[in-house]
């Protein structure tokens, strides 16, 4: 039985909760968290846990063997690295980190004490990821000459006055939801690469409209997020002989597939739980068997997406 904590309790901790429920080989032992108010009302809701105001205080409960953090990103390095240096695996809501270097010294801290650390990039734990991965290798679509990766909403009348959104220090929809459609090219895209064209839109302060082409060494990747204008939320794979469309990227249940002689068909791969459910039971597999990475989401993929991240944002327009 894995024993967790949760450090932050808002709305993803929440969710995160409710999927932990749902696993039969975990239990949510501890939260932490600044209002007790809302903590004692979290706590009642599922299960009771011992309940904190005081993150370092969850972190050293000897009954808490893994942590996920759900606070806000710009807390993320500072609350894993003691997190890990105390022994906790870790796993850390996306995104992991703001800049390359935090990530660095996470990866270095987890190193160093041989302590578990993953980025919870959902998408990569659901029923389509390797189905997707199956289908781009057989050849159906041909060679693969490019991918976009677009992750547009208009959410304009849901964000709150103080969001950690629009944080000029912490905010912006390529670190919060354009981190999706990064995982996809640092995925997909080998080697090193070079932003060769960017278009960028602002308010409140912070970036709201994001589109990057990046050039790696085997394919041109187009990466698009958005929180003022909605557009289809989908990965598309061009190929020579075909194109596969993945529906909502961010937690796909399905594809298309559609080849140049016509052929059309879609598959559909519905969650085993929720959204949360796969990375859970991936982290909870990687810790009984005594890894000190994930092999799906390993240190040095959150590595690239943040030094991917990092290249695109230094072509922001300065302000």
């Amino acid at each position: 039985m894995i024993q967790w904590g949760i450090l932050g309790a808002g709305n993803i901790a929440h969710r995160f909760a409710a999927s932990l429920a749902g696993e039969p080989d975990c239990r949510l032992a501890a939260i932490s968290g600044r209002n007790p108010e809302k903590l004692k009302a979290f706590s009642a809701l599922f299960g009771n846990p011992v309940w904190y105001t005081d993150h370092q205080a969850l972190i050293d409960d000897p009954q808490v063997d893994a942590i996920y953090l759900a606070l806000p990103h710009g807390l993320h390095r500072e609350w894993a690295v003691k997190a890990l240096a105390a022994g906790k695996a870790v796993l850390c809501e996306k995104p992991a980190v703001l800049h390359q270097e935090e990530m660095a010294q996470i990866a270095r801290t987890a190193r160093e004490h041989g302590t578990l650390f993953m980025e919870a990039m959902k998408t990569r734990f659901v029923p389509a990821y390797p189905k997707i991965r199956e289908v781009l290798a057989s050849g159906e679509i041909g060679t693969i000459t490019g991918m976009t990766a677009s992750i547009c909403n208009n959410s304009l009348d849901h964000i709150p006055a103080g969001c950690y959104l629009i944080d000029p220090e912490q905010g912006g929809i390529l670190w919060d939801c354009g981190i999706y459609a990064v995982s996809w090219a640092e995925d997909f895209g080998k080697g090193d690469f070079r932003v060769t064209e960017t278009e960028t839109r602002f308010l409140y302060g912070v970036d709201s409209y994001v589109r990057a082409r990046l050039e790696f060494e085997n394919i041109p990747v187009t990466v698009e997020a958005a929180f003022d204008e909605k557009k289809p939320r989908e990965t598309v794979f061009y190929g020579t002989e075909g194109e596969l469309h993945v529906h909502e990227q961010h937690r796909s249940q399905g594809f298309t597939v559609l080849s140049r002689g016509g052929k059309l068909y879609t598959v559909e791969l519905p969650y085993e739980g929720d959204d949360f459910s796969g990375q859970i039971r991936h982290f909870v597999s990687c810790l009984k068997e005594g890894r000190t990475e994930s092999p799906v989401m390993p240190l040095e993929a959150s590595l690239r997406c943040a030094g991917i991240i990092d290249r695109i944002r230094e072509q922001f327009p300065q302000k």
